[in-house]
């Protein structure tokens, strides 16, 4: 690629220049923060629970949902890793996040981490309505100041963050409907017993990491992995019925039934060869199974609405 030369007495500046590579690099550590991954969940599942409780289209609230809704949860997110910096600093693979990693201050992620709360907590309020706000700020609380706190405490902290976890589902409803309603939280049910066999799953393939931590995962306090196995199982085999229950509801028709029946099906066999080997391979084949699990059945629920 041909670069044009700069005028005679012009400084030449590089596309390498390193103020523009530290603001670049500040940029994409803020990002990191808000664990984008994550947020895309948060993100799809709140779409989600928005169309399946709208009776129409309205993009300007539709936006405002969406996101408010990722704000939030970027906030929420840039505080777990706020106060989780010094067991992120023993862990391999959350070692090189920005704040174990000495590239942010924890003053500035503190301000970060409110601002994109107050921010989106401030968009649902006044572009949606206060009442996903409000299930949005018992999203946040719940995952900073309940769910952080006691993954240093307990192993069932899994089955607390399950709930901030599937409450933007919650939101998405809130927001199209401005009530609560058993649909809606038949749509946090299919998302909270999903997260249990996927973070099961991770907490048994990283649970070297947490034993460095002195994190007390499941499979840490238990190293045979046999109460991991039969929590999966049972999760899974739970997810089943609930997975119906949008169809039971009438929310959905004979496809999503028949297509969410297959996929509890499978996902379950998987949960069962897990508890049954008990080893990474089977986790992992556990793990990208979740990860396939929920995008198709949240697909059918879409595409398949009554």
């Amino acid at each position: 690629m041909n670069v044009a030369s700069p005028e005679p007495g012009t400084p030449a500046v590089s596309a390498l220049d390193p103020p523009a590579l530290a603001v670049a690099s500040r940029y994409a550590d803020l990002v990191a923060l808000t664990k984008p991954r994550l947020n895309c969940l948060v993100v799809l599942t709140t779409l989600a629970g928005y169309y399946m409780g709208s009776a129409g289209y309205d993009l300007a609230r539709l936006f405002h949902t969406v996101v408010g809704t990722a704000l939030v949860a970027g906030g929420a997110a840039a505080f777990n890793q706020l106060l989780e910096r010094d067991t992120d600093a023993l862990m391999r693979r959350t070692q090189t996040r920005p704040l174990p990693g000495r590239r942010l201050e924890p003053g500035v992620a503190g301000v970060f981490a409110t601002a994109l709360s107050v921010f989106g907590l401030g968009q649902l309020a006044v572009g949606v309505n206060l009442l996903a706000a409000g299930v949005a700020a018992v999203t946040l609380v719940s995952y900073v100041a309940i769910y952080t706190p006691l993954k240093r405490r307990t192993p069932l902290a899994t089955l607390v963050g399950g709930v901030p976890g599937a409450l933007p589902a919650v939101i998405g409803w809130a927001a199209a409907r401005n009530s609560l309603s058993v649909e809606g939280f038949a749509l946090f049910g299919l998302v909270f017993f999903w997260q249990m066999p996927h973070f099961l799953a991770i907490a048994w393939m990283c649970r070297d990491d947490y034993a460095r931590a002195g994190l007390p995962m499941l499979p840490v306090v238990e190293p045979s992995g046999r109460s991991t196995g039969i929590q999966v199982v049972l999760y899974a085999a739970t997810l089943i019925p609930v997975s119906l229950l949008p169809s039971l509801l009438g929310l959905t028709g004979r496809w999503y039934l028949a297509g969410a029946l297959l996929l509890g099906l499978a996902f379950l066999a998987l949960g069962v060869e897990f508890a049954r080997r008990r080893n990474d391979v089977s986790a992992r084949r556990l793990f990208f199974a979740s990860i396939t699990y929920l995008p198709l059945v949240l697909g059918l629920l879409l595409g398949n609405r009554a």
